[in-house]
């Protein structure tokens, strides 16, 4: 990876407001990724997801699971962290536009009837960190103050 991209993908803004958007999201990714995955708080692991994901037409099913589990799972602890987080961003609002279109949609907006308003604030979210950066208290604003402080921005 060239510095330049590098740089353009760090680089960030010293706000705290992408913390505040980023640290939950990130946990709460985690933990829907962990479930396909690992089978782990009440998940069905990655033999059951897939097996799922085949019924609805997400097929193969496994690699559906194993590619919706880890933008989930490996997305969240990038977000929480700051680490890559415009890449990061990225990938979990399109798992989510996915995820909207795929599963929810057909249940109109209300999550208590299994519809996309949750996944559509994910995905919003997901923007908004995606537009902003990392911002304070991130891997991303480390990485960016060691390597390209001294250098024009």
């Amino acid at each position: 990876m060239s510095l330049q991209l590098l740089k353009k993908l760090v680089t960030t803004n010293n706000s705290l407001s992408a913390f505040i958007l980023r640290a939950p999201i990130g946990i709460i990714l985690m933990a829907h990724g962990s479930q396909k995955l690992f089978g782990w708080f009440g998940g069905y692991g990655l033999e059951g997801t897939g097996q799922w994901m085949s019924s609805i037409g997400l097929d193969p099913g496994y690699l559906m699971a194993l590619l919706s589990g880890s933008a989930e799972f490996f997305g969240g602890l990038a977000l929480l962290i700051g680490l890559l987080t415009r890449p990061a961003a990225f990938v979990v609002a399109f798992t989510m536009l996915i995820a909207i279109f795929s599963v929810h949609i057909s249940h109109g907006l209300f999550a208590s009837n299994g519809g996309y308003e949750y996944a559509l604030s994910l995905f919003v979210v997901a923007i908004a960190i995606l537009i902003q950066g990392a911002g304070r208290f991130s891997v991303d604003k480390m990485i960016e103050s060691k390597l390209f402080s001294n250098s024009e921005r």
